[in-house]
């Protein structure tokens, strides 16, 4: 009984002993490592150092700026015309050219209309004219022998009646030949539309009828441009009037007013030279802008060969206009103007500067001020999250360098090695 009591004991004190002991263990160690924790040197604690914000800088320059004034517009033909028959008949023959595209000098045939009924009229007229001038002189001859006549009564011309000397019969003959000749010029001239020619250097850009088709009087027959020039008609907004040289519109066509054209193709950027022709005078009353008309000669590249690409009826094209030159002003991108009229800088110290300043004007890129900025000023041109009037900057390429760390003495060396020779062994 007491041997069983002693094996039951025995157990339990084993089963307590394997139970306590990783108990025991992990207690001492976290005792240890508190209190190696404790002994351990804390790292010396630094004040936080802030930086000032860093920013691009640009100088801003005052100088003589010549404007050029975007806009943009369509080629149209400075002339277009729809080409419509005088006479009626049936259309003999037509040219090559004759075709959408075709290209005609001024005075080439078009198409013929059959032209017999107007040579037969102008035979008629004819006829009707030989046959009105010996009316004409036998009239003349009748009205000579009656004055002969009247001689012999003794009396003067200016005595006798009219019907005596014939002098209505006269008159009737010579109006009656002046009829017959308006008669014969009208049929030649009816004659001479049966061909049809261009009236400019033109370009096809429709046709109406072909060979065989009867056409009547005022029938289309085909629609043409002319070609020796072609001209932009360009917006110009209300602000951007004044910086530019009007013509005045009684004012003789000239050359010194420059535009630009410019156009798209093929991934390159062509242009053509031009010139500002008329303005128009008006404000449009919906948009209210002005129109420019700017002349492009030989848009085709027919008759110099100045250029390598057409410029084509119908292209829509952007145009910069030369505008007045205007002095001592600044000039800095749009994307440093906050607001309507503020800009960033910083002074010679690195300090933050918020001005207001005086825009004469602005366009896609730029920004143009009258010149009110302090000397030594530059502009800011990174953008700030929070400005505040007077906060320090660091200009980028103008940074200061920071400060070498001082060279640590022997003596550092070794307390910094004993330190940790002393945490180690600690551990």
């Amino acid at each position: 009984m007491n041997s069983s009591s002693s094996q039951s004991f025995a157990k339990t004190k084993s089963k307590w002993f394997l139970i306590g002991t990783p108990i025991l263990i992990i207690l001492f160690g976290l005792i240890g490592l508190s209190i190696m924790s404790s002994m351990a040197q804390q790292p010396e604690k630094k004040p936080a150092k802030t930086l000032a914000t860093l920013v691009d800088v640009m100088p801003l320059q005052v100088q003589d700026v010549t404007f050029e004034i975007e806009s943009q517009g369509t080629v149209v033909p400075r002339t277009e015309t729809i080409n419509t028959s005088e006479v009626s008949g049936t259309v003999l023959e037509t040219s090559l050219k004759f075709k959408v595209g075709g290209f005609f000098k001024k005075g080439e045939v078009l198409l013929k209309i059959d032209p017999i009924t107007y040579e037969v009229a102008l035979l008629e007229a004819e006829s009707r004219v030989e046959s009105m001038q010996a009316q004409l002189i036998e009239q003349q001859a009748r009205a000579k022998q009656a004055e002969d006549e009247w001689g012999l009564t003794g009396r003067t011309l200016e005595e006798a009646p009219v019907l005596a000397l014939r002098l209505p019969q006269l008159k009737k003959a010579e109006a009656d030949l002046k009829a017959a000749q308006a008669d014969f010029k009208e049929a030649q001239i009816k004659l001479d539309d049966t061909i049809i020619i261009a009236p400019y250097d033109a370009l096809i850009t429709e046709k109406f009828v072909d060979i065989g088709q009867y056409v009547s009087v005022n029938s289309q027959l085909a629609k043409m441009i002319a070609v020796d020039y072609a001209e932009v008609r360009l917006p110009i907004k209300q602000k951007d009037v004044g910086f530019i040289d009007l013509p005045k519109i009684n004012e003789r066509q000239d050359k010194s007013r420059a535009v630009t054209i410019n156009s798209q193709m093929a991934g390159e950027t062509l242009s053509w030279h031009s010139f500002i022709t008329r303005y128009e005078g008006v404000v449009n009353n919906s948009s209210r802008v002005h129109y420019l008309v700017a002349q492009i000669d030989d848009p085709y590249n027919l008759f110099n060969n100045e250029q390598d690409e057409e410029l084509r009826i119908g292209m829509f094209v952007e145009a910069k206009v030369a505008g007045k030159t205007v002095n001592n002003i600044i000039q800095f991108p749009r994307t440093a103007l906050y607001g309507s009229n503020r800009i960033n800088t910083v002074t010679p110290d690195n300090k933050l500067d918020i001005v207001e300043v005086k825009v004469i004007r602005t366009d896609s890129k730029n920004v143009y001020i009258k010149n009110t900025i302090k000397a030594g000023h530059r502009l800011v041109l990174t953008k700030i999250s929070t400005a505040v009037q007077g906060m320090s900057l660091r200009v980028k390429g103008e940074e200061s360098k920071a400060p070498k760390a001082p060279k640590k003495s022997p003596e550092d060396d070794l307390e910094n090695t004993q330190v940790a020779t002393t945490q180690v062994e600690v551990k």
